[in-house]
């Protein structure tokens, strides 16, 4: 029972010293931290703005051939002609459909990139360590959000 007593005495030791040795490794670190407001930096994005213009021109173009495979559908009196052309459509839909998502995807993971590089790249220039967006920021930290959204532009 003694020599339980001591071997968990030594481990809770070791566990103390470790603790208070890379607490105070951790802080002889000196870094400058900066914030981004990133919803700013996107919402300021040409990039941004001329893909949400892209996608709604899709989306109108989408709805004109919904619009038009109704008429057709309608306008069919043959039962059998009438699944046919739904079926046709059906498919021409979901190819359209994932040729968008896709298209979407690719250009927002893009853009997503060059706004993460531009960051990097003005934390760097300005000599940041870290950089944290504004949102989980409470207090302290330089702002660089206009830095960036000049370089993001």
């Amino acid at each position: 029972m003694n020599n339980k007593i001591k071997l968990l005495a030594v481990c809770v030791s070791a566990f103390v010293i470790g603790f208070s040795a890379s607490n105070i490794a951790i802080s002889d670190v000196p870094s400058k931290i900066a914030v981004v407001d990133v919803s700013a930096v996107v919402n300021s994005s040409s990039q941004v703005q001329a893909l949400k213009k892209d996608q709604e021109t899709k989306a109108k173009e989408l709805m004109t051939f919904i619009e038009k495979a109704r008429k057709d559908i309608s306008s069919t009196t043959d039962v059998k002609k009438k699944q046919a052309l739904e079926e046709k459509y059906n498919k021409e839909l979901n190819t359209k459909r994932a040729a968008m998502d896709k298209n979407y995807a690719t250009k927002l993971s893009a853009i997503d990139n060059n706004i993460s590089t531009k960051i990097a790249e003005q934390a760097k220039a300005a000599g940041y360590d870290v950089v944290l967006a504004k949102g989980v920021v409470l207090y302290g930290g330089s702002d660089i959000t206009e830095a960036v959204k000049k370089a993001v532009k």
